[in-house]
């Protein structure tokens, strides 16, 4: 993980120091890259504490295609309940508890437009499921033309505006190579303090999860950042985890058995022989 620690390190030196919707300025930078081969361990941050079960709760949840933060809490996550409370958007939830057509929604849900030219008209698109067929494909003819289309999306331009939150990590495209599996993940708005642990873990599960179910070996989770930023309340606890050396990368322990995406549960994902610095707080921005 020293390549995110040297993203911090380059971010604080060479940034440029922004205000935001939050009303708490950043500095930031445009464009980074980092690549984590998942043969070398499992990349969750060990210079401070991840919140592991936080975020394979989290993940489960954009799996099962639901928009209900109380859901989520049933796993003790609760990273969504400042939005699903939040002024801007309460007045447009259609329930108690309800996030719009965000991520999990977006995957599993994709609404497809409802023109008169279609014979079915409108309709459903369970993305993660084609993806997860079309990688299967791929794997068993990489000349097929759907081995450069292996992509999830949560960007819906024509609902954005039905999301407590529009997506950050918002575009992942897969590649086949082999018996491997590698994922590159787009993502906009990328808080480097908080947030960035929490997707890179995220995105190498998913990674991990979708080899599992279609016979693949996960290779490189490669994340390409957008607006990488820090906010300026979080310098002084960047500047403590930039004082922290790193220990080994944990293992990732997948249930053998489970062979379909839905069937994943909280006690079939663990982290083992994690070793980590003690967890720095900060205040995130809403």
């Amino acid at each position: 993980m020293q390549q995110y620690l040297n993203g911090l390190k380059f971010i604080l030196e060479n940034g440029v120091d922004k205000p935001n919707r939050t009303g708490v300025d950043t500095r930031g930078v445009f464009g980074l890259q980092m690549r984590y081969n998942l043969g070398d361990g499992f990349p969750a941050v060990t210079t401070k504490k991840l919140a592991f079960n936080t975020m394979k709760a989290e993940l489960l949840w954009f799996i099962s295609g639901s928009s209900d933060v109380r859901e989520l809490q049933k796993n003790g996550c609760h990273i969504w309940d400042a939005n699903a409370e939040a002024d801007y958007w309460k007045p447009k939830a259609r329930f108690e508890g309800d996030l719009g057509r965000v991520y999990g929604v977006q995957w599993r849900h994709w609404q497809k437009p409802d023109l008169p030219n279609r014979q079915a008209g409108g309709g459903e698109v369970d993305q993660l499921a084609n993806l997860i067929e079309n990688i299967k494909k791929a794997k068993a003819d990489p000349t097929i033309s759907s081995a450069r289309r292996l992509i999830l999306t949560a960007w819906n331009p024509g609902e954005l505006d039905q999301m407590a939150l529009p997506p950050c990590h918002m575009f992942y495209q897969f590649y086949v190579e082999g018996e491997t599996l590698s994922l590159q993940m787009y993502q906009r708005s990328c808080d480097m303090f908080l947030g960035v642990p929490f997707n890179i873990a995220s995105s190498s599960l998913l990674l991990s999860l979708i080899a599992q179910v279609t016979g693949l070996i996960p290779k490189d989770f490669v994340h390409a950042l957008g607006d990488a930023h820090i906010y300026h309340n979080h310098f002084d606890a960047v500047g403590e985890q930039l004082t922290r050396t790193p220990h080994q990368l944990p293992k990732l322990w997948l249930n053998p058995k489970i062979k379909d995406i839905n069937q994943f549960t909280m006690d079939d994902i663990k982290l083992v022989d994690y070793e980590y610095d003690p967890p720095i707080k900060a205040a995130m921005a809403v």
